[in-house]
Order: C-alpha cells, then structure tokens, then sequence
C-alpha cells in the first residue's frame, strides 16, 4: 500500500519534473511549426504565372485574333499565319535571320575559340588579354550599335573608311551599312565583336579543364601540337561547344538591338529579321494579332533548332 507520505513525495517529483500532464499522466507533446518547404516556391510559382506565363498563354491566343493592341477583337483563325506566308516581307527577313544567325554562329565560335588558345598559353599579358577581349559583351548592345554606326561612318576620312584610305586601301572604302549586300554582314561584324569573348570564356573554362596528363602523355607519344588539339583537346571541349553553339543560335536567331538600332532593318528590307519585322507590325503599324503571330513563329522554331542542335551536340560529347 501506498502511504500517505509517498504520495505527498511523488506529487513533489511531478511537481520537479514540471511540464504539463495530460488525464493519462504522460507529457503532453509539443506542436510542430516548421513551415512546408513548398510554400517557400509559392511566391516564385505567382509571380512566374503572373509575369511570364499568363502573358506567354494570352500571347498565343492573340495570335489568332485581329486585335490592334487596344479594344475588343475578333478571332480570325488562321488567317494571321495565311498572311505570314504571303508577306514577302516577312519572308525575306526568314532568309535574312538564317543568314545572319549561320554567319554569326560560325564567325563568332571560330573567333572565340582562337581567343581562349591564346589567352590560355603562358603569357604574362594573358588576365588583362582576357579583359580586353570580355568587356564588349557587357556592354549595352543599342551602345555597341550606335559605336559602330561611327565605325561604319561612309565619309571617306571618317572610320573604317579612313582607315582603309591611310593604309592605301582606299579602293576597299564602302558604305558599309548603306548598301543592302553589305548591310546585313555589316551587321553580323558587330555582333561578332561583341559576343565573341562571350565565347572566349566559355572556351577557356573548357581548356581549364582538359588534364595536362593527357597532353603531355600524346607529347611523349610523339604527338604534334594540331594532333594533340585534334586528337584531346577538341574532343573534350564538346560540352563547352554545345553551350556556345546554343547561345550564339538562340542570340542570332533573336537577334533586334543591333539590327534596329544600326539599320531599322534597311537599306529597304535588306537587314530585316523576323524580331524587327514582329516590332514593326505591332508598334508601328498596330497589328499585334498580327505581330504575335509572327512571334509565336519565331518561339517555335527557336525552340525546334535548340532542340535538335542540343540533341546532337550531346550525343558527341565526350568525358575525360
């Protein structure tokens, strides 16, 4: 039995141990308020829906409409894209994008790449090298635009031109963005200055990461130094070539900062691109039906040749 004595004792220990009892004499258990991970993706999830994805939605069903950009509108089926392929126009500024985006893929990649060979080797100048040659991709491309327009001045003492004539190659001097066969590559020039040290850096963290083992390995077998860029370093820059190869096509086949600040797609429609006709169609002569059209088309076969540049271009990878 249980005296009295040992009853008042085993309410002081209750009393010591503190903490609520519940009716069956055990610790109440305290309540979990750790917030669910997901809520923290809900802010982000509203403000996408919000920014990017209502207007992407609303984007394609404008494009099946007559609407002007303010009022009601009509859906007109698929007259926009009928319009589209009977706009001579539009058209041209497809060959023209291709162009421009072949043109600027190639040169841009090819001068980058040489870029990084250079600046990996062992020179002392090779941080400040890299420097030079990385800061036109942070400027402002309606900057480098109105830069070039200087360079391509058609005043014969003036840029370019002036410089050909000092170096008495004055026969050379052109009216670089006003003749329409010189406008469009004049163009891709400038793209090219600007973007190639973009690539440049992408390259070189590539090179950065091919093993000197393997090198000094095809040195010792008695490997040159072409058969040693062919043979290990070309094939293990294939992940650094994917990327480059994705942004310089995505960037050349979006390509309207340069464009519209250095031609406005002209002389005629000579450097017209489907980014500059889109602009036009919705801001200049009010066809946003129209306009979107066009760059639901584009968003299309942007997405169309990633897809199958990336596919490719993986396959080919390889690892060290």
């Amino acid at each position: 039995m249980t005296t009295t004595s040992e009853k008042a004792a085993y309410g002081q220990v209750g009393k010591a141990g503190g903490g609520p009892r519940t009716g069956s004499g055990r610790p109440a258990r305290h309540r979990d308020h750790t917030v669910p991970p997901w809520l923290f993706v809900v802010p982000a999830l509203v403000v996408y829906g919000v920014v990017v994805l209502y207007p992407s939605l609303a984007g394609v069903m404008y494009a099946f409409t007559d609407w002007s950009g303010i009022g009601s509108f009509s859906f007109t089926g698929l007259d926009n894209f009928r319009a589209l392929l009977d706009d001579s126009r539009a058209l041209e500024s497809v060959s023209n994008t291709l162009l421009l985006t072949v043109a600027v893929v190639v040169v841009q990649n090819g001068v980058g790449l040489l870029l990084a060979l250079g600046v990996h080797a062992d020179i002392k100048s090779r941080a400040l090298l890299r420097l030079i040659f990385f800061a036109p991709a942070v400027v402002s491309p309606v900057m480098v635009a109105i830069l070039w327009k200087y360079v391509y001045n058609p005043e014969n003492g003036a840029g370019l031109n002036g410089v050909l004539g000092a170096v008495g190659l004055g026969g050379l001097r052109q009216d670089w963005l006003g003749d329409p066969s010189l406008a469009l590559w004049s163009v891709a020039a400038m793209v090219v200055w600007q973007y190639a040290g973009y690539s440049m850096v992408v390259f070189l963290a590539g090179l950065q990461g091919v093993p000197a083992e393997l090198h000094e390995a095809a040195r010792i077998d008695g490997a040159g130094t072409w058969q040693r860029f062919r043979y290990v370093t070309w094939p293990l820059l294939a992940p650094a070539l994917t990327i480059n190869l994705m942004l310089s096509t995505i960037g050349g086949l979006k390509l309207f900062d340069q464009v519209y600040a250095a031609t406005n797609g002209g002389p005629g429609t000579s450097s017209e691109t489907l980014s500059t006709v889109l602009y036009k169609e919705a801001f200049v002569y009010g066809k946003f039906g129209y306009s979107t059209a066009v760059a639901l088309v584009l968003a299309l076969f942007v997405a169309a040749v990633s897809l199958v540049q990336l596919r490719h271009l993986r396959a080919r990878e390889v690892t060290a």
